[in-house]
């Protein structure tokens, strides 16, 4: 298909559960989120739509979906694999107390994803591959969604070119491990993740 995404999904409880339908947003919750994402920023409110739209957000924009027991933040800074993108993912982590959180950037342009993930706040996971590189950061215990991901590799195939997709392989932690279904998925519920609300933020 083709995604970029920078996003950052923390919950409070299996996702599966925590992610359904009738999930009302908190737009004070959003704003104090997204003023300590960016404190010394002038962040102007812009009005709310979904995540759909949010995903890969301009430079100067933000968009933060704040819920009772759930944390979405669409920020472009994620991308650049730098101490910012580390303090917005850390922020964000823990921001819920007892929140399992994903922070997912994948790129179509230069094929790539990074991922991590976090328990309680503490760093879990750091994941870094890339179409041309392979992997360039593999650190902590893998998640069980990665498992099919990296059987070529532990058998013994070079990592360069990497044997799996980026973006396949993205989506698939996206799946098991932030939303509980695909991020691009309808349940039988009615629930679909990129209908998301979030409120969008201009930095100034």
């Amino acid at each position: 298909m083709g995604w970029s995404v920078a996003l950052a999904c923390a919950s409070a409880g299996d996702p599966a559960e925590v992610f359904r339908p009738g999930l009302a947003p908190d737009p004070a919750a959003a704003a104090g989120l997204a003023r300590r994402l960016h404190p010394s920023a002038g962040l102007t409110e812009t009005g709310e739509t979904v995540l759909d739209f949010a995903l890969w957000p301009y430079e100067d924009e933000l968009f933060v979906g704040a819920f009772d027991r759930a944390l979405l933040v669409c920020d472009r800074r994620l991308f650049r694999p730098d101490d910012d993108a580390r303090r917005i993912a850390d922020t964000v982590a823990a921001a819920l107390p007892d929140a399992r959180c994903g922070v997912l950037v994948i790129n179509n342009v230069v094929p790539g994803c990074w991922f991590r993930w976090y328990t309680g706040g503490e760093l879990r996971r750091d994941v870094f591959v890339t179409a041309e590189d392979g992997v360039v950061v593999d650190q902590g215990a893998r998640l069980p969604a990665e498992y099919p991901f990296w059987k070529a590799i532990d058998e013994g195939e070079p990592d360069v070119p990497l044997p799996f997709a980026p973006e396949a392989f993205g989506l698939a932690l996206a799946e098991t491990h932030m939303f509980g279904r695909g991020i691009g998925e309808r349940g039988a519920d009615g629930f679909l993740p990129l209908e998301l609300p979030v409120r969008r933020f201009k930095l100034g």
